[in-house]
Order: structure tokens, then sequence, then C-alpha cells
């Protein structure tokens, strides 16, 4: 089964709000961004970290050597829509850098080591993104 598939997949049981098979519901979210190419909705689910009022995802896809292609969609277009938990709502996108870039990613690798690796792995500074709610 491919990537896009089991994207499909993922999307389809976060949002019927049962269990997923090898992921944690409460560890995702689903973010969608406007394809920079096509102009279409394209829905992403990915890991979350949240850090009091702040929503960070990390446009890491498993330490691959080029930024992932939501990442590059919301780079054209930060108006995202942003599924967690059982909420849906709009937010813009930003990426974080300097200061608040590292105060986040310290408080995303203490959650999520992981990540350590895939950055130790790449050339690329991954990019850490807020997503803040539009009122």
């Amino acid at each position: 089964m491919d990537a896009k598939e089991i994207n499909r997949r993922v999307v389809e049981q976060f949002r019927a709000g049962g269990d997923i098979p090898g992921m944690h519901r409460d560890r995702l979210l689903l973010l969608t961004t406007t394809g920079r190419s096509s102009g279409k909705s394209r829905t992403t689910p990915m890991m979350f970290h949240r850090d009091g009022d702040h929503l960070y995802v990390v446009a890491s896809d498993n330490g691959a050597k080029k930024d992932p292609s939501w990442y590059r969609n919301l780079m054209k277009d930060a108006s995202v829509g942003v599924e967690v938990g059982d909420e849906k709502y709009d937010a813009v996108a930003s990426t974080v850098e300097g200061d608040e870039r590292a105060t986040a990613w310290a408080s995303i690798t203490a959650a999520n080591p992981f990540f350590l690796e895939h950055q130790a792995g790449v050339e690329r500074e991954i990019p850490v993104v807020e997503l803040n709610r539009v009122s």
C-alpha cells in the first residue's frame, strides 16, 4: 500500500472517530492545505505538539531530504484547515524561526526525541510550523 492510500485511510478513520491501527489518535491532527499547483484541497494526517497555547507540526517527513508537499503548499498559501480531536477550524500556518524555533524545537524534541535523529540525517533545517487559529 502506498503512502497516499495509507493517508487516505488514516483521514477516513480519524474523521469517523475510531481507532487508527498503529497510531495514537490523540497525537494526530489533520492539516488541509491548498495544492500549490493544482489549487485543490489536500489533507494530510500528522503528529502535532502542543505547548501551552501553541500548536506545532514538524515538516520532517520522516527525515526526508526535501520538505514535504504539505509544507511547500503552505509556503504558497498559509491559510489551512485543522482538525484536532473533535474540533475543526481555520488557521494560519507560520514557520517559526530564530529563538522561537529553538524554544519550540527543544520542547518538541524533549517529547519526541526521534525528531533529533531525523534532523541529524539531513542537511536542511527541518521546519517547525505553528498553527494559529483564525478568530
